[in-house]
């Protein structure tokens, strides 16, 4: 990665203000398209769009991808249809298609009438069809293929024609007379057995497919499983439609984990450090807002217990005791039961199992915690028995409680199809501090009355 110097900085904005194309196709012609991605983020957007025009088509195809959303968003507003629609000719279709999703519905169809390429147009049409978080959404049509009937000379000789508009190959596919995925030809099979008589003779058979309606979370695991660098997608009827790359997946996951760990920190839309002030607020107020509503709730529950608390003042030093740790049990159930749903080791057949094993747990966490409490009160509080009994039972119960809540919500969310990283976050904390206050509002009362405090 390239660093960029606050005299660097200074000398590119010398040449851009000074109109040097000559200099700055110079220092741009040794960048890469990422760090020319990254140089942009330093300008405003009119010198980004002047360096951004001197680039070629293929350069700038690349520069595109390499642009957060926003500044990308920003820069193709400042573009012609035809320019926009001449740089995506040199994208393969899957980020073509990410690149015209962004976009609203005029906008994409005026795009796409300027594709000069009639099969890429159409390709990109087709996988516009397909939900962007299956993957079909995720996968391009750019690959290999060879039909399993053709002869060694024959299959080189097709794959050098189809090898001239790719950037990269990872597999050769084979498939039948109807297009069906039939099996994979490794390269070093074309060097080995250079006179075989049919391809399916040589081929590897039962290739690892995944179909189109797949959700992309399930694909990621099938590339961990079995150590893919590519994947080919696949009909209902086992039809070869295009591959999925691991670069595709890795950013997937990046931007899944990415919104994960903000619902889980109680942000309520995606938002980065540059985003400004307006988006950054808008995100973290819904939550604030709840969190709130909440502490009023939570004062009104202590408004019908203040005249126990006024008889015994030394239950208020507990109550952020009991809210924290309530809290603290609930986000860590909860966020094994996350990590085990988003890593594929816990299903939803599984709540009963999953719902038993935090029960134990809770039983251990719930009964460790309480005799601590119990045994610290016992030493600090040794005239005041119905508080020592009242806290360390309050205890007990709000540990177990949050057990079984932390375990419950993010499996019912996975079910209900609601991303069960929000089980994390705020809504568990919040949660477990309400129950958890009236818990122990409720059995410190029942105590003072047996003990007679």
């Amino acid at each position: 990665m390239k660093e960029f110097t606050s005299e660097y900085l200074d000398h590119i904005k010398e040449i851009i203000a000074d109109r040097h194309e000559e200099e700055a196709r110079t220092l741009l012609a040794d960048m890469h398209p990422a760090d020319i991605a990254e140089l942009y983020q330093e300008l405003d957007i009119e010198e980004a769009e002047y360096l951004y025009k001197l680039l070629d088509d293929e350069t700038a195809a690349d520069v595109l991808m390499e642009l957060d959303e926003d500044d990308r968003r920003q820069l193709l507003s400042g573009m012609q249809a035809e320019d926009i629609a001449r740089q995506i000719d040199h994208l393969d279709t899957d980020e073509a298609v990410d690149l015209i999703q962004e976009l609203d519905e005029e906008e994409r169809d005026e795009i796409l009438s300027h594709i000069d390429d009639v099969e890429q147009a159409g390709d990109i049409i087709d996988l516009l069809k397909y939900d962007e978080d299956t993957a079909g959404g995720l996968m391009g049509t750019e690959m290999i293929v060879v039909n399993e009937n053709w002869s060694m000379p024959e299959c080189i000789k097709q794959m050098r024609m189809q090898a001239e508009e790719m950037d990269e190959i990872y597999y050769v596919y084979v498939v039948d007379n109807d297009n069906r995925l039939r099996g994979i030809l490794p390269l070093k099979k074309l060097i080995t057995h250079p006179s075989v008589s049919k391809i399916k003779h040589v081929m590897e058979e039962d290739p690892v497919s995944v179909k189109a309606d797949t959700p992309i979370d399930e694909v990621a695991l099938d590339f961990e499983k079995y150590d893919l660098v590519a994947m080919p997608v696949v009909d209902s009827i086992g039809r070869l439609l295009g591959r999925i790359t691991v670069d595709d997946v890795m950013d997937e996951v990046r931007e899944s984990s990415e919104r994960d760990y903000q619902l889980a920190s109680g942000l309520s839309s995606d938002v980065d450090a540059d985003d400004s002030v307006f988006a950054q607020t808008k995100a973290r107020i819904p939550w604030l807002l709840i969190g709130i509503a909440s502490g009023i709730l939570a004062s009104l529950i202590l408004t019908g217990f203040e005249h126990q608390l006024e008889a015994v003042t030394a239950l208020a030093l507990f109550i952020p005791i009991i809210g924290g740790t309530g809290g603290n049990v609930g986000v860590q159930a909860s966020a094994i039961v996350v990590q085990g749903l988003a890593n594929g080791t816990l299903e939803i057949k599984q709540f009963a199992s999953q719902l038993g094993k935090e029960v134990l747990i809770g039983l251990l966490n719930a009964t460790v915690l309480g005799g601590v409490i119990f045994v610290y009160n016992i030493i600090m509080l040794p005239d005041d028995f119905a508080v020592t009994v009242s806290v360390a039972c309050s205890l007990w119960a709000v540990v177990m409680f949050a057990s079984i809540l932390g375990t419950i919500v993010p499996l019912t969310l996975e079910k209900l199809k609601i991303n069960p990283a929000l089980a994390t976050g705020p809504f568990i904390q919040i949660s477990n501090d309400i129950v958890g206050l009236i818990i122990y509002v409720n059995i410190a009362t029942w105590f003072l009355k047996v003990f007679g405090s």
